[in-house]
This record gives structure tokens, C-alpha cells and sequence, in this order.
């Protein structure tokens, strides 16, 4: 891997279209955040769902989504992403916006917030696939490690602000007027996508398969057909898998056996996102003094270290300061490794994949991610919370193993599957 093939060398001002495109994107994640929680509550408090139903609701739709997604990679790749990324914020303000109108009417119902909530992730799936091939091609190259941390630390500050922002919200106007502000900003995102005037070529048609299941399966076959990529991919799974499936464990270990109380619990999930944030403004600096290849690496295998610390926990002030610590040293290390990481991804992928890979990535992390949740609660009912975190601490640790640790010297680009 080359150590310099990210490296801002020619560095210039990111363009006012770019900055169009963060600021449309920015609204529609402040709304997500705003929103985050609001149709599981709104099936709690309106429809009277049972426990069973709402978890249900979390699960099922991921995986419906996931299915859903599978063929629209094809479709994505060979049309312009901003219309693309355009026509998936109108169909969530849509679907968002069927809530507050049912429920106008007295006519919420389970089945609709289970729709809602799957083809909202098809739309988030779809988005985001398109907007990385969009950034790509908005963005030269010398400058992309630059233009992933801006929007990776918006993620970082949406993050922080929204969910708190949301909490109040919900008191102070309930869940269903929260759903509907979030409709309302992916209106505005859609609206905000359409003042971006640089003109976007029409894609090519060629190299177009002719079987349907060749078309659905070509991002995995062209993740799968380059070492770097390969490994890259494998090592998210792994690394996303462990530390989704400990996150509902430490609210157990913080609530239950370390009796922290719920602001207290709070303040642990709150706090740490700040290290996400400043490790991601740090990363095009840290990228231009060290390469990509050693930023992938170190950063990498450093966010694996810091979950097993947090074993190291106990009742009172001190166990939360560690818990605090370790989780504000792992999301710094990612917020670090993020932004190298998906431009790696985008520079080594060809533009006639760019959607395709995207898919890929996300129907496989909204499948694993969900696995390796069900495994880490079987596994703390049959031992304990603490083995369970041990477990996921363990698999982030091995995630490091799937990193591309040997230097490749030849093209990153990968040939094209057959």
C-alpha cells in the first residue's frame, strides 16, 4: 500500500459546492439525531407495542432494509448520485412524514412504524452510497482525506449535540413532533442538494453484467478481488461487530453491576464522543506527517485496545473516570483511523463500483452487526455481563490481525471481476 497515495500534496480550498453538500448534509443528520429514539417510543406510548415488538421493530427493519437494498446497487451505479442522494431525502420526508399524519388522524399503527423504519434505512443505505461516489467525484484527490474529516467530524458534533437536543425535544413536544422536524430536515437536505451547480456527467453504461445476481454481488466481488480492500473490509465487520454487540453490554455492566445512575450513564456515552470529534479534525495533519499506510495501521489497532480497559471498572467516581477514559482514547483512535479509511476505500475503488462497494458495505455491517449482538447477550445470559464484554474486547483485539499489515507494491486499483 502506498504510504503516500492520500497525502494532501497538492492541497487546495475545498470547493463552496462541497461545502453545499456538507451543510445538506449536515441538516439531515442533525434531524436523525434529533429524531433518534422517537418512533420506538411513539410504538411504546401510541400503539401500546410489547417489548418483543419494539426490539423487533430495531432488528427486523435492519434486516428488511438490508433486503430491500440488495438490488438497488446496479440501479444506483450508473445514474447521477446528487439526483440520487436528492430522490432519498424526498422519499424519507415522505415516509417520516406518513407518522405525524397517521397519527393527526388517530391511525398509527405497528405495521407502519416497522415500514417506516425499513425503507428510512433503504434510503440511509442508498444515501450514503452515492454520496461517497459524489464526494469522490466533487472532491480531487490530494484533497479527500481533508473533505471526509469535515464530515466526519460533523458526525462527530451532530452526535454530541443531537441526542441530548432530542431528549428535550421529545419532553417538550413529544415523539411524534419530533418525527416530524426530522421529515422536515431531510426536505431541507433535498433542497439544499439542489443549489449544488456543478454539472455531474451522465455514467457510463458499459461493463453492465447481464445476469441480475452478477449485478448484486459485484461490490462484494470487487472488494474480494483486491488484498487491501479485502482485508479493510474484514476487519470493519469484525471491528463494527465486537463493538456494537458491547455497547447494550456496558449499559448493563454501568447500570446494573456498577450502579451508576442514569445521568451518570449519560455522561459515559456523552463525554467520549468528544475524542471521535478532535480525532477526526486531527487526521488530515496526522495523515500529511505520517502517510495513510501507517495512520490505517496504528490508528486501527489502537482503537481495538481500549474496551478491555474498561473491565477494569468498579462502583464509584474511579470506575467511571476509566470507563470514560477508555471510551474517549477508542472513539479518538477511530475518529483518527475513519476519515484515511474511507478515502482509502474511495481512491482504490474504480468509479464505475463506487455505489456498488458502498452497498455492499452497508447491507454486510446492518447483517454481521445484528449477529454479533444476539451472540453477546447469549453469552453474558449463560455467563456473565463481564465475560461477554471480555469476548467483544477480545474480537476487537483480533480485528487488528485482518488490518493490511504486509506493504503491497503493486496498483491498489483492482482489476475489474470478471
Amino acid at each position: 500500500m502506498p504510504a503516500d497515495r492520500t497525502s494532501p500534496t497538492r492541497s487546495t480550498r475545498l470547493s463552496p459546492d462541497f461545502y453545499r453538500l456538507w451543510s445538506a448534509t449536515a441538516v439531515s443528520q442533525l434531524g436523525s439525531a434529533l429524531g433518534l429514539g422517537a418512533l420506538p417510543l411513539i410504538a411504546i406510548l401510541v400503539v401500546h407495542a410489547s417489548v418483543l415488538q419494539v426490539t423487533s421493530m430495531v432488528a427486523v427493519s435492519g434486516l428488511v432494509a438490508a433486503i430491500l437494498a440488495l438490488p438497488l446497487g446496479p440501479w444506483l451505479e450508473f445514474r447521477r448520485k446528487r439526483s440520487v442522494m436528492i430522490a432519498a431525502n424526498l422519499v424519507c420526508f415522505t415516509v417520516l412524514a406518513s407518522v405525524p399524519a397517521a397519527a393527526w388522524l388517530d391511525a398509527v399503527t405497528y405495521p407502519q412504524l416497522c415500514l417506516v423504519a425499513a425503507l428510512s434505512t433503504v434510503c440511509a443505505i442508498v444515501f450514503n452510497a452515492a454520496n461517497s461516489a459524489y464526494v469522490k467525484f466533487l472532491v480531487p484527490e490530494p484533497d479527500r482525506v481533508r473533505a471526509n474529516s469535515r464530515l466526519d467530524s460533523l458526525f462527530w458534533t451532530v452526535s454530541a449535540i443531537g441526542a441530548p437536543l432530542g431528549g428535550v425535544l421529545i419532553a417538550a413536544t413529544g415523539a411524534t413532533i419530533t418525527v416530524l422536524i426530522d421529515a422536515l430536515s431531510y426536505l431541507a437536505a433535498a433542497l439544499g442538494l439542489r443549489g449544488i451547480t456543478t454539472a455531474e456527467p451522465e455514467p457510463e453504461q458499459t461493463r453492465r453484467e447481464h445476469h441480475r445476481a452478477a449485478q448484486m454481488r459485484a461490490g462484494w466481488s470487487y472488494l474480494w478481488s483486491d488484498r487491501v480492500l479485502r482485508r479493510l473490509f474484514c476487519n470493519a465487520m469484525m471491528f463494527g461487530g465486537g463493538l456494537t454487540a458491547a455497547g447494550p453490554l456496558l449499559a448493563l455492566l454501568m447500570l446494573r453491576e456498577l450502579h451508576f445512575t442514569p445521568w451518570q450513564y449519560g455522561l459515559a456515552l456523552g463525554l467520549p464522543i468528544l475524542g471521535g470529534l478532535l480525532g477526526s479534525v486531527c487526521a488530515p495533519m496526522l495523515t500529511s506527517r505520517f502517510g495513510d499506510r501507517v495512520i490505517l495501521l496504528v490508528a486501527g489497532t489502537a482503537r481495538t485496545l481500549w474496551l478491555a480497559v474498561t473491565l477494569l471498572a468498579h462502583p464509584g467516581p474511579a470506575g467511571l473516570i476509566i470507563i470514560v477514559t477508555a471510551d474517549t482514547a477508542l472513539l479518538f483512535c477511530a475518529g483518527v483511523f475513519n476519515p484515511v479509511f474511507i478515502t482509502y476505500r474511495m481512491n482504490a475503488t474504480t468509479d464505475h463500483y463506487m455505489a456498488r462497494v458502498g452497498i455492499a458495505w452497508s447491507i454486510s455491517a446492518k447483517t454481521i452487526q445484528p449477529v454479533f449482538v444476539a451472540a453477546g447477550g447469549l453469552l453474558a445470559t449463560v455467563t456473565s455481563t463481564r465475560v461477554a464484554i471480555a469476548a467483544a474486547a477480545i474480537t476487537l483485539l483480533a480485528s487488528s490481525l485482518l488490518l493490511p499489515w504486509k506493504h503491497i507494491h503493486a496498483a491498489v486499483t483492482p482489476t475489474t471481476p470478471g
